[in-house]
């Protein structure tokens, strides 16, 4: 019989909630447990496709984890950095540039940010099929804790919310499941990643950003929340709005894929991370992230008999015989990010590039 202990991994204590007075997002809390039923899942969905359509971001609560469980995740989140040398950190480093995949590590100081200043934050990221390569020693007797962490978030997160986002679209509710398969060819991926702090040298630099707007290439992203207060997103009033911390409570936003799939309806979300506040300055932050993708083959067209989108109108990025695969936009904005020369538009702090012939722009 298979032994019921769990292997030892040392307690990440995080940083106490900050005491800050700041400019929070007022976000809708979505209760998944209500999820269950079709009356509960058609309620939610007017609830889900208007926080998507108002902000492209919202809580989740009653995701089936409990708080235990998440702490532990966080706990395994932190052994790729603190357990893992920087000589074995190379040897399973990622080549994103040359492979469009961020599996493996993102070693600190590889994306530039502003003023010759790169990043101060390291992931380590793993496919939801954990087998697709070897791992650092430390990390491999917790793979099946990953994989696990993996299937739940998939199956009993991801799907319940496309269920959703589908109903908001007048789909038939599997229409965006269909496109997400848990065993299918994709790069929906755990990533575990870790902010450090910065000299006073870099923040004056970067005027304290840490990671310059942007917006996600996949459907959707889940943050399993922390407290280390650093994540904003741009409102439809040009203002940046802190998101607060709700404690064993998930973060879901849109991007890019999702966008291209509801004609507009949906719009990827517009978020970077700044410095802490003072009071949590010198705390690293750690953060526990499952980046949803659609399948590899996938084109990103619209899907034109929504009726929703028979009502309001589709906008498209591209024309539809243009538009890419999801393996084609997640390579392109994989290989670019943090490495391009992007140009000023003349739109303020706007600078864009052009990814498989669709305009992608960053927010500075």
């Amino acid at each position: 019989m298979p032994s019921l202990t769990l292997p030892q991994v040392p307690h990440f204590t995080s940083a106490p909630a900050t005491t800050a007075d700041l400019d929070y997002a007022d976000l809708a809390v979505i209760d998944l447990s209500k999820a269950h039923d079709v009356q509960g899942r058609a309620e939610l969905a007017v609830s889900v496709a208007e926080a998507m359509k108002t902000h492209g971001f919202f809580y989740v609560i009653n995701h089936g984890y409990t708080a235990a469980q998440t702490e532990r995740m966080f706990d395994i989140a932190d052994v790729p950095f603190s357990g893992v040398g920087p000589d074995e950190k190379r040897v399973y480093a990622g080549r994103m540039k040359e492979t469009g995949s961020y599996q493996g590590y993102k070693p600190r100081q590889y994306w530039h940010i502003d003023n010759g200043v790169h990043d101060q934050l390291e992931n380590y990221n793993i496919n939801r099929d954990v087998t697709k390569r070897q791992h650092p020693e430390a990390v491999r007797p917790l793979l099946g804790e990953i994989e696990a962490f993996a299937r739940h978030t998939h199956l009993n997160v991801l799907h319940p919310i496309l269920r959703l986002l589908a109903l908001g679209l007048e789909l038939p509710e599997d229409a965006l499941v269909d496109l997400h398969g848990f065993s299918s060819v994709s790069e929906t991926y755990v990533r575990f990643m870790k902010y450090y702090p910065r000299s006073q040298d870099d923040e004056v630099k970067t005027k304290n950003v840490w990671l310059k707007g942007h917006t996600d290439f996949g459907t959707i992203t889940v943050l399993y929340s922390q407290p280390v207060a650093a994540l904003q997103i741009l409102g439809r009033d040009g203002k940046w709005k802190w998101i607060k911390h709700i404690e064993n409570a998930l973060v879901i936003n849109a991007g890019d894929a999702l966008e291209f799939l509801s004609g507009g309806y949906y719009k990827a979300t517009i978020h970077r991370v700044i410095q802490p506040p003072a009071d949590q300055q010198t705390y690293t932050r750690l953060g526990l992230f499952y980046f949803c993708m659609t399948d590899d083959a996938v084109r990103l067209v619209p899907f034109s008999e929504s009726p929703v989108l028979k009502r309001v109108g589709i906008v498209r990025r591209c024309a539809d015989e243009d538009a890419p695969t999801m393996e084609a936009w997640r390579k392109g904005r994989t290989s670019a990010y943090g490495q391009s020369q992007l140009k000023a538009t003349g739109e303020g702090a706007v600078e864009e590039e052009v990814i498989n012939g669709v305009v992608v722009k960053h927010y500075n």
